[in-house]
Formats: structure tokens, sequence, C-alpha cells
């Protein structure tokens, strides 16, 4: 009988996470580097791994991430999210949990663009009275 295969796509600001997950020893490996080596910071490592650990399922299966598109933290961002859809197509039953922590929701906070006239996006050229 072949192994089961889980997918789920994860997405943070303009990160986009394609996460694979089978059952095995627990080790992740993201754009087919380790965890530690990819995400230096530790912020990043446990944000990342945060859904896994709610569960208590970290040990006990393999993942594999392709992510790309932002910067570092969208990207953890974008893997957590990832991870969480995945965890509840293994097991519906983790919904609830995913879902109270708000692991489920797919965070839409995009930066705004830049206005025509205007430095920034908020921001005004300096007025001169004079």
């Amino acid at each position: 009988m072949a192994e089961q295969l889980y997918y789920a796509t994860g997405k943070r600001k303009t990160s986009v996470s394609r996460v694979w997950m089978r059952p095995g020893r627990g080790e992740i490996t993201i754009n087919k580097r380790p965890l530690v080596r990819y995400f230096t910071r530790e912020s990043d490592r446990v944000l990342s791994r945060e859904s896994l650990t709610i569960t208590e399922t970290g040990e006990k299966l393999d993942i594999k991430v392709n992510v790309r598109g932002g910067g570092i933290s969208g990207q953890a961002g974008a893997v957590r999210h990832g991870i969480s859809r995945a965890l509840v197509n293994l097991d519906p039953e983790l919904r609830d949990i995913l879902k109270k922590k708000g692991f489920l929701t797919r965070d839409s906070r995009m930066k705004e663009r830049k206005k025509y006239g205007q430095p920034g996006a908020r921001a005004r050229y300096q007025y001169s009275k004079r």
C-alpha cells in the first residue's frame, strides 16, 4: 500500500508556500534546505512550526515545502498557513484547535500602493507657503 501524501497551499503578504506532508520522523525541508538553514532567525523557525507544536504532530510527519515571493517573515507566515491547512487535510479533528488560534485564516494585510503625485502611500510632499 502506498504511503499517504497530503498537500496544501499557504499564503502571507506576497509569499506563497506549497506544502507536502507524509508520515515520517519530523524532518522539515524548505526549498531543498533544512528548516534551520533556511530560516536563520529563531522567531521565524518558531512561527513556521507553531501549528505542529500546538497539535503535537511535529515528530510524526516529514514536511517538504516550496516557498517563493516576499521576504523571510512573510515566507515563515506562509509556511505556517500551509502546514496548518495540510494538517486539517490529514486529520479534520485538528480543525477546531487550529481555527481557534487563527492559523487557518489567510492574513490579508498587504502593502498599500503608492499613489500618483505623492512620494508614498500616505506621505505627502511638503507644503511650501512661499
